[in-house]
């Protein structure tokens, strides 16, 4: 299954709306379904859209989990109860609802990235604070990366 990767910069405009990047409209048209879901990233001041097929594998994963799992529950109320249904208009935007930019301190500069199975979506001043490589306990980073065989 193709994935997504990449960064680009756009900006939001007055209605809320944005451009999805030209390679990750021609994975989804490719690829899946055209309804996306978009909803808050669990830790992150950013947002998580997901092709419809993988926002059906995401929920399937959640339901077999105990319900009374503080990490559970935190994920079913953060990520599941923010998730709102979103398509491509034909210029190739999306309108990401004004609670979701609110709680992701969204405002006109973003950074859009793929994460193989979606796509986030960044305040521009935050996604720069977040990756700026002098900002990382690069030891740490090395570690774990390593541990994980990358």
């Amino acid at each position: 299954m193709p994935s997504f990767s990449g960064k680009y910069y756009y900006t939001v405009d007055p209605k809320g709306r944005v451009i999805i990047p030209a390679p990750f409209r021609e994975i989804i048209s490719s690829n899946y379904s055209p309804k996306l879901y978009i909803t808050n990233a669990p830790f992150e001041r950013c947002l998580s859209i997901y092709p419809l097929e993988e926002w059906n594998r995401l929920q399937e994963v959640v339901r077999t989990k105990p319900k009374s799992d503080k990490a559970i529950k935190y994920f079913r109320r953060r990520v599941i109860a923010s998730a709102t249904e979103i398509e491509i208009d034909k210029q190739g935007r999306i309108l990401i609802p004004a609670a979701l930019r609110e709680d992701a301190r969204i405002n006109t500069n973003v950074v859009i990235v793929g994460q193989l199975e979606s796509i986030e979506i960044w305040d521009r001043d935050e996604w720069d604070n977040l990756s700026d490589p002098s900002k990382v306990d690069r030891d740490a980073i090395e570690a774990g990366l390593t541990a994980h065989g990358l």
